[in-house]
């Protein structure tokens, strides 16, 4: 059984903020490159013991976010940029899970809610919001993939859930702030709901392990998240200063891999 795990920094359990944690030189890099990797070990290791035999581990974090000294041996690594769709994800594969994902953009009540950047108001694609978790279930599902496993904020499992309500899903954490940030520029984005309830890491990552070991043994049951062409991409960026204008990108096509790939001008 061959397992992809797609991977993010911002949805671990004691990843505080994105200033002092999820950049190369800030505060606590390293304690969160070590909280993301012991996270996806302790996935890996519930896959482990419900026979998966080969795992690829994606670092999707912008920066990185993968300490691969510490990385469980049984996995193979993709990090490194550039980076982009599918990442390294191909019909081989029999089920994919998420590690360490936050929700996207003007959540209420998620915790660093953001959708490729804090930058980014809204992605639609055929008239459906999705965030990050959206995307990656999208062009798994493309290579006929099935996401069966999220951890993460709580706000990102709900996220998921009405997309493929029976994904298994490990809330680590849940942001305490109500409330949307539509309209705000990407740096009041960024620290606007940084206040949140965490599980100890210890306790998340035994969360993680269970629900990772569940999804396996019930990932017949769970299918893919699919639209159907053909696509129309909308991408809404955020106002470069307070009370200003939005740009919007449309892109559309009857590939879904290739919609994901096209570039995005914003005017």
């Amino acid at each position: 059984m061959k397992i992809y795990i797609m991977t993010d920094m911002e949805g671990v359990s004691g990843v505080i903020n994105s200033s002092d944690y999820a950049s190369p030189g800030s505060l606590y890099y390293e304690t969160a490159r070590e909280l993301t990797t012991m996270e996806i070990n302790a996935a890996i290791e519930g896959l482990l013991e419900v026979g998966a035999s080969e795992m690829l581990v994606v670092d999707g974090h912008g920066p990185g976010a993968i300490n691969p000294q510490l990385l469980h041996p049984e996995a193979r690594l993709l990090t490194g940029r550039p980076m982009g769709y599918p990442f390294g994800c191909n019909e081989s594969f029999d089920a994919a899970i998420m590690i360490g994902q936050h929700a996207k953009s003007n959540t209420d009540g998620g915790h660093l809610c953001h959708t490729g950047s804090f930058a980014i108001e809204n992605l639609i694609i055929n008239d459906v919001s999705v965030g990050e978790a959206g995307c990656n279930m999208l062009f798994t599902a493309y290579f006929g993939v099935p996401t069966i496993m999220l951890s993460g904020d709580r706000a990102a499992c709900d996220e998921v859930q009405l997309l493929v309500s029976n994904m298994e899903v490990a809330p680590v954490k849940e942001g305490v702030k109500r409330g949307s940030a539509t309209g705000l520029t990407g740096e009041q984005n960024k620290v606007f709901n940084g206040a949140a309830v965490f599980l100890s890491p210890e306790k998340a990552r035994k969360l993680i392990k269970e629900k990772a070991i569940l999804a396996v043994e019930h990932m017949g049951e769970i299918k893919p998240f699919w639209l159907e062409p053909p696509y129309e991409l909308v991408s809404v960026l955020r106002p470069q200063e307070p009370g200003g204008n939005t740009k919007t990108a449309r892109v559309t096509g009857n590939d879904m891999l290739k919609l994901l790939q096209k570039p995005r001008i914003h005017e």
